[in-house]
């Protein structure tokens, strides 16, 4: 009940409350939410200008306003609507047909390049107007990256042989049509065979050697040590065998570079091997970051220790593989994951922790990141503990490169060289050890006071 002007008039509590909130929504609705508007079409205006600024360097007709005014359009659209941005992209879509036809006529070409450029930038504006800021940004700049590399992709295109090609597809198709074909789990009722698991790392190899491939492709083999770290990342024992060959005569003209190249694909086994424990089982490689943590260290001072006089990068260069892997070294390296990982499985089932660790050992003499890879899936099955399988990836790395100097000193022919890296190989694999002690005690005295 409420008196207005001494007249008692009669409101109902449900419609007091309905009009209250019409009323709100009234006053909100004619608010207009300045600094959201103002953020949105500002990081749309700074990524088209941003593109712009590319074209603009490159004397193209659309330039850094061009580019900037189709940023905007796409903003104005994200903000108004669906329909609105539609209408916008189809406007711009216009102003590329326009473009292109002037420039066919005029000069007889098209201009594919900066049209394409054209509408991605226009969808920017639409993701910044609708609130993205993530999304636009990470487009925006992914287009200019693209569009400031065009002399060096055309470079990498014209030297691109039909095993390069094929390598590439094979990739494509190891990773996204075999992979997700295969079941999950185990295949046998024993728990010994997950094709699933094993693909991954086969993948995982595969795509190391193709980018180790690339990085040599574009950037040359600047010299041994560095063809030697890249070489070493995909294969350690190839790596040290074309290292070797170039000292084969006893000439010590290469000793420095090769006695870096050598000590850099030790490095880049090293952090090969832990780099795929920590991708594939990170509670296990917490039970070897001592040992790889120190391993490195070594390998490091070692890196700055002078070996012999020096070569110039004209004189003594790796040149790079045929092609990144090969079908056939793929499915290698697969069977021997498996045979690995089910030897690793029975042996530790019959044996113990000390089954796995020969295991482990034969793994070394093969292929270190098999093994590395039957561990990691072992671990995640819980067919082994962290603190095991993490030891045994210590073992099959120390392994390895104790097999890499065996191979060095039968091929090289610089007796001296071959001495300072056995001295090298030796302090590794003891500290690397010694590593192994440095967790074990670490892990009984948390276990102590837990």
């Amino acid at each position: 009940m409420s008196t207005l002007g001494g007249l008692s008039i009669g409101i109902d509590g449900q419609a007091l409350r309905l009009l209250l909130s019409q009323s709100r929504s009234i006053s909100q609705s004619s608010l207009w939410p300045y600094l959201p508007v103002l953020e949105r079409l500002g990081l749309a205006i700074a990524l088209g200008l941003f593109v712009g600024l590319e074209r603009e360097r490159r004397d193209k007709e659309a330039g850094i306003r061009t580019f900037g005014f189709a940023a905007l359009i796409g903003g104005l659209g994200g903000l108004l609507g669906v329909s609105y941005a539609l209408f916008g992209l189809g406007f711009l879509a216009l102003q590329v047909v326009i473009f292109n036809w002037h420039t066919m006529v005029t000069e007889r070409r098209i201009e594919l390049t900066t049209s394409s450029a054209f509408i991605v930038t226009g969808f920017v504006g639409v993701l910044a107007g609708q609130g993205h800021t993530l999304t636009p940004t990470a487009v925006a700049v992914a287009t200019v990256g693209l569009l400031a590399v065009k002399e060096r992709l055309r470079g990498l295109s014209a030297t691109l042989t039909e095993t390069e090609l094929r390598a590439a597809i094979l990739l494509g198709v190891l990773a996204f049509v075999i992979y997700p074909a295969l079941p999950s789990g185990a295949l046998d009722r024993w728990g010994l065979i997950d094709a699933r698991a094993a693909w991954v790392a086969v993948v995982l190899i595969a795509t190391i050697g193709f980018i180790d491939y690339v990085l040599l492709k574009l950037y040359g083999a600047k010299g041994i040590a560095l063809a030697g770290f890249l070489a070493g990342l995909v294969n350690s024992k190839v790596a040290i065998t074309e290292l070797a060959s170039r000292t084969h005569d006893g000439s010590q003209r290469y000793a420095r570079a090769t006695f870096h190249g050598v000590i850099l694909a030790t490095i880049a086994t090293v952090l090969r091997n832990a780099g795929l424990l920590l991708l594939l089982a990170p509670a296990a490689f917490a039970g070897a970051a001592v040992s790889f943590g120190l391993m490195i260290a070594v390998c490091a001072i070692a890196a700055y220790y002078r070996g012999g006089p020096s070569a110039t990068d004209e004189e003594a260069h790796l040149v790079p593989p045929d092609s990144p892997f090969s079908l056939r070294s793929v499915l290698q390296f697969g069977l021997l994951f498996l045979v690995l990982q089910v030897a690793g499985t029975l042996a530790e089932r019959a044996l113990g922790s000390a089954g796995f660790y020969v295991v482990s050992v034969i793994g070394g003499l093969v292929s270190s990141a098999s093994s590395v890879a039957s561990a990691a899936r072992l671990q995640n099955a819980g067919a082994i503990s962290a603190s095991v399988a993490g030891t045994g990836v210590v073992l099959t790395t120390l392994t390895s490169l104790i097999v890499n100097q065996l191979l060095f000193s039968r091929l090289s022919g610089d007796r001296g060289l071959t001495r300072r890296l056995v001295w090298v190989t030796g302090s590794i694999v003891l500290i690397g050890i010694a590593g192994v002690g440095v967790q074990v005690l670490i892990q009984d005295m948390l276990g102590f006071l837990a």
